[in-house]
């Protein structure tokens, strides 16, 4: 047998051969006395200095114990790799070492493959070794997993050694070599690295990695809004996809806050970074806007707030975000960047355009005032939040990617969520996806008929004077009385009414107005004057005249609030939940 092209990539091999050659070459000498080294020649014949390596392997062997004095057969027997040679057309057997016949048994010599090795038929590797023995070039297939075996087959015992052996993966390569002698022909040799070890290493390795992803992302989803509040007049709808498929998640967030008096307050972040740091910053913002939007502040206020925590919780870590308002008596979204992408507002005759007003740089910058803005939002406008996962790639500008979104946007149709997802599909969002997405979506709608009815507004302007509170409880109770609600809630309404006006005369300057509202969830009471000393609630000394109509408001509403209005001034408000029988069917 010849085994030129697998015995040449053992080590030391071919300095074997060049030894042997040189040895056949030199005349005979007479005998070395038994346990002498030979002295080492040089390519003359000439004796020269041994290396210490050969007079190791001299004083240790003897003579003629080098690797090419071992026969083929029992050298492959000492590998621990399972070695089959088969040769012909069908793979016919020649010869399989110790290990193969330890692990599948021994095997018939001559027996075809097919039956006599169905181990390596059930792994696929029949075909190609036919593939093999046609290219002449060898072929490896890695970690295949090779099935214990007991019991006989084909009257061939193939039970493991010691009555089994257990599963294990094995690395099958498949060498190409010539048989020598009568009826010379071609073969393969079959080796089989066992890597049972190194395949369990790595799996354990992916199911821990798996298992911290699957926590990072319980967290980072824990931080977020579990289910989003719904606004009376708003449809919202946002997506968290987190990127990757490392444990790092990213610092994607969003929210939906309900300000009373019918105002919602959309906001979505980005912490820059990754992994449990970033997500842990992301939930501290979050929490942080959630407090300071009960101030009902102006959005770029709530930025200014925003920037010095963010300084504080980590002076290295930086983060953008967009704040907005939406106001439904206004019809507009009042917005405020810090350094966070523009958000795409949809009018109602489906132009796409972006509020990129820029309002201030990214949180945690520090030193920086920040400004707001605004842009129309009436029924039948909608318009997207985003992080910049959605829309940056390596390959290309973000604005190409926003012009993208932009596009797709225009043709999004249907509820928010059908909108994100078809947003998502539109930029090529997979599983895959290298970073985190996250996407908010909101609308406007259009109402009529039934729901038309639903949502109703009325406003009365206050000139002061002894006149103007007995004017706004006969104009509440007119509007109270038309929107067809119970007895108990239009009396509740008219005195909330009658209690912020007189309150607004009392501390306030003109010019003062007085707002119903209804929508099908609540009935919201507003008036508005020019003084912006917010009023609060106290308690009212029993000697005391006045002091009591903020605490009877609030003693009767479902919520109240006050906040400072863009002009100067100032609002103060208050809403009563709808029952059921309240709503006209």
């Amino acid at each position: 047998m010849n085994f030129t092209r697998w015995s040449a990539r053992l080590p030391g091999t071919q300095r074997q051969r060049r030894l042997a050659a040189r040895a056949v070459r030199r005349p005979p000498e007479a005998p070395a006395p038994s346990g002498a080294v030979p002295a080492a020649r040089d390519e003359h014949g000439e004796p020269s200095a041994p290396d210490a390596e050969g007079a190791r392997r001299g004083a240790g062997q003897g003579a003629g114990h080098g690797l090419d004095a071992l026969p083929a057969q029992g050298l492959l027997d000492q590998v621990p790799a399972l070695v089959a040679l088969v040769h012909g057309p069908d793979h016919r057997i020649a010869f399989v070492n110790d290990a193969y016949a330890a692990a599948f048994g021994p095997r018939a010599p001559g027996a075809p493959a097919r039956e006599a090795l169905p181990e390596l038929a059930e792994l696929g590797l029949l075909p190609l070794m036919d593939q093999v023995l046609r290219s002449g070039r060898p072929r490896t297939v890695k970690s295949r997993r090779v099935e214990g075996r007991t019991g006989r087959r084909g009257g061939v015992d193939s039970g493991a050694v010691g009555g089994g052996t257990r599963p294990g993966y094995y690395t099958f390569t498949c060498t190409p070599v010539e048989l020598k002698g009568p009826g010379a022909r071609r073969g393969v040799l079959v080796f089989a690295a066992e890597v049972t070890d190194q395949v369990e290493a790595a799996e354990r390795l992916r199911v821990s990695e798996r298992r911290q992803r699957e926590a990072a992302v319980t967290l980072q989803r824990s931080l977020l809004p579990q289910q989003l509040e719904q606004p009376d007049d708003l449809r919202v709808a946002a997506t968290y996809r987190p990127g990757g498929t490392d444990a790092a998640v990213g610092g994607d967030w969003y929210d939906v806050i309900t300000l009373g008096a019918g105002r919602t307050a959309l906001v979505i972040g980005d912490v820059m970074g990754r992994g449990v740091r970033a997500a842990a910053v992301m939930g501290q913002l979050r929490t942080a806007v959630r407090a300071y939007a009960r101030l009902d502040l102006p959005p770029h206020e709530v930025l200014q707030l925003l920037d010095g925590l963010a300084a504080e919780i980590d002076p290295n870590q930086i983060a953008t975000c967009v704040y907005a308002v939406h106001d439904p008596n206004e019809g507009r979204l009042v917005y405020a960047s810090a350094g966070h992408l523009p958000i795409l507002v949809r009018d109602p005759d489906g132009t796409v355009h972006r509020a990129d007003e820029s309002t201030g740089p990214p949180l945690g910058t520090g030193g920086w005032l920040h400004t707001s803005a605004s842009v129309p939002f009436g029924e039948g406008s909608a318009a997207v939040l985003y992080t910049d996962g959605l829309v940056e790639r390596r390959d290309a500008d973000i604005d190409q990617g926003i012009e993208v979104l932009e596009e797709a946007f225009a043709g999004a149709t249907g509820s928010p969520q059908v909108v994100c997802d078809r947003l998502l599909r539109a930029l090529g969002i997979t599983a895959e996806h290298d970073d985190d997405v996250a996407l908010l979506a909101l609308q406007h709608p259009v109402r009529t008929g039934h729901d038309a009815e639903l949502f109703h507004n009325a406003a009365l302007d206050l000139l002061g004077g002894v006149e103007a509170a007995p004017r706004a409880r006969a104009f509440a109770s007119g509007v109270l009385t038309s929107w067809r609600f119970p007895r108990g809630l239009h009396d509740l309404g008219v005195l909330a009414a009658s209690e912020l006006v007189a309150n607004s005369l009392q501390h306030g300057t003109p010019p003062m107005c007085l707002r119903l509202r209804r929508t099908d969830r609540r009935l919201i009471v507003e008036v508005t004057d020019g003084d912006d000393h917010l009023p609060r609630r106290r308690r009212a000394e029993p000697v005391d005249e006045s002091g009591r109509g903020i605490s009877i408001v609030a003693t009767i509403a479902s919520a109240w609030g006050s906040r400072r209005t863009p002009g100067g001034g100032k609002a103060v408000w208050c809403e009563f939940a709808l029952p059921s029988e309240a709503v006209p069917r």
